[in-house]
């Protein structure tokens, strides 16, 4: 982005973009008899049945008095009823009628039609491409809680091992300043990955939250026999603190374990202290380490062990 005012008018005008697809500027929601927020407080109550005004109040990020006055109106039009919270005379359960379920389920059945709508115009590999761009839109700017967010691990698909050599170009040279033979290595590596697949000894794993790509892992046979290596750990910056990296390796080690290793290698770098942590708790042992001018930088490459008890 050449400055904040070019990225100020591309968020603008996706903006509009986004509004007129949607129809959110009609004042019927999905020309139902609903405006978009009673939709989307009906939708919470629907999910999440009973809930307190806080809670709304919170997942939407609405004004309470304008909460207020829209929950009252929905209760004289029986969607909703009330009543005492048990540990809190302060606050009222909010749960959703069946006569507010029956205005709803149209309403909720629309929406999901016009997402079916949209994504059925698009090819498999570009309804990917959508979702895991509003996935990445999602991760930047959506501040949950980390225990809201939750994560997925897959096999790798058709373009993630491209994916696999661009964001760890793209990421050690952001944070740590590495230059382009680092991205040549990890191609080396995933090329011989792809080429030299023994499947029932070695894997991949692609971590996904909100069908965007934000971590991986690879393990495979190293070149002392019986012994696996793990390579080109990721976790993308979009799920860190979230214990992706940890459970990567977790996964590195169970399969090890099961396909028949006698321990498990790698080869790091002192600079990466997250990795290293993982690492110690997993129960590797830094085994040796040297220092090294590599991708400009002056580093210190580590070697880290584990070996499995009979």
């Amino acid at each position: 982005m050449a400055n904040l005012d070019d990225g100020i008018a591309a968020v603008r005008r996706f903006n509009r973009f986004y509004t007129k697809h949607l129809g959110v500027l009609q004042e019927d929601w999905l020309s139902s008899a609903f405006s978009l927020t009673e939709a989307r407080v009906l939708y919470e109550l629907a999910r999440r049945n009973p809930l307190t005004a806080t809670a709304i109040r919170d997942s939407l990020d609405l004004d309470a008095g304008y909460l207020s006055r829209l929950l009252r109106r929905f209760e004289k039009q029986s969607l909703i009823d009330r009543r005492p919270a048990p540990n809190d005379a302060r606050q009222s359960l909010i749960s959703i009628t069946a006569k507010g379920r029956k205005a709803f389920q149209p309403l909720d059945q629309l929406s999901q039609d016009q997402a079916g709508g949209a994504l059925s115009k698009l090819s498999a590999i570009d309804q990917r491409r959508l979702v895991a761009a509003m996935g990445t839109i999602e991760n930047l700017l959506h501040a949950a809680p980390d225990g809201e967010r939750h994560y997925t691990l897959r096999e790798p698909r058709y373009g993630d091992f491209g994916w696999i050599v661009s964001r760890h170009g793209e990421l050690y040279f952001q944070e740590y300043g590495w230059t382009a033979p680092f991205e040549g290595l990890c191609a080396g590596i995933v090329g011989d990955y792809i080429n030299k697949l023994d499947p029932k000894k070695e894997r991949c794993w692609i971590a996904e939250l909100n069908g965007e790509n934000v971590g991986t892992v690879m393990l495979v046979k190293d070149d002392k026999p019986g012994i696996a290596r793990i390579r080109l750990l990721l976790v993308d910056p979009a799920a860190r603190g979230l214990g992706l990296g940890a459970r990567l390796v977790d996964e590195c080690v169970k399969f090890a374990r099961k396909a028949g290793y006698r321990g498990i290698t790698l080869w790091t770098h002192s600079v990466l202290s997250a990795a290293r942590h993982i690492y110690e708790k997993a129960g590797f042992t830094l085994t040796g380490s040297e220092k090294r001018k590599s991708w400009s930088k002056d580093v210190v490459a580590e070697f880290w062990d584990l070996k499995f008890k009979p």
